[in-house]
């Protein structure tokens, strides 16, 4: 660099850009903030700052863009204070349903083919006790015994205490693993 180092001047500068922060924010502390920061960017590149051109012209620009930049980004964003928005947006891993599902499938796959076969019709695809016990040709009684003492052989294999469900998240397929979910009565 040839004459003056244009650092020496930025001081100068301070007055009259935190004069047009507080203008552009109406709020004292935020201009101290805004002036603060486009500071630090100023100093992280004078190496783009031309010789003989208005410096202070370059930090009003970087100032002004820094404040419209920030508008922008927090026109996006939702005031939360309690956190209550953010617990909304809160999702389970896609990994649990699958492991869960692989779960169910392994307990499934050891049930007798009867208690299997009344958990499909009656959990999985929502036919009452007395039409699964049509199809499966026994009594009404039979087909909600079959039906309860799988239930029970399922939540033992899988190691669930009394009332727990096991539920698979929406990401993975939006409903209960056939038998189990709050409709298994």
């Amino acid at each position: 660099m040839t004459g003056p180092d244009p650092r020496d001047e930025l001081a100068t500068h301070i007055p009259a850009l935190r004069a047009f922060a507080i203008s552009l924010t109406r709020n004292v502390t935020e201009a101290d903030d805004l002036v603060q920061e486009a500071i630090l960017k100023a100093w992280g590149n004078f190496d783009k700052f031309l010789l003989g051109t208005d410096l202070r012209a370059w930090l009003f620009t970087i100032l002004r863009n820094t404040f419209y930049s920030a508008r922008r980004k927090t026109r996006r964003e939702v005031a939360d204070p309690d956190g209550l928005h953010a617990a909304q947006l809160v999702t389970q891993p896609a990994h649990d349903g699958r492991l869960a599902m692989a779960d169910f499938t392994r307990a499934f796959d050891q049930l007798s083919p009867e208690h299997r076969e009344v958990l499909i019709l009656v959990g999985a695809n929502g036919y009452s006790y007395e039409e699964a016990a049509q199809m499966m040709g026994v009594a009404t009684g039979t087909a909600k015994s079959r039906a309860n003492r799988a239930r029970a052989r399922l939540c033992e294999l899988l190691g669930l205490a009394e009332g727990e469900t096991v539920l698979i998240p929406s990401s993975s397929s939006g409903a209960a693993a056939p038998g189990m979910g709050p409709q298994a009565a």
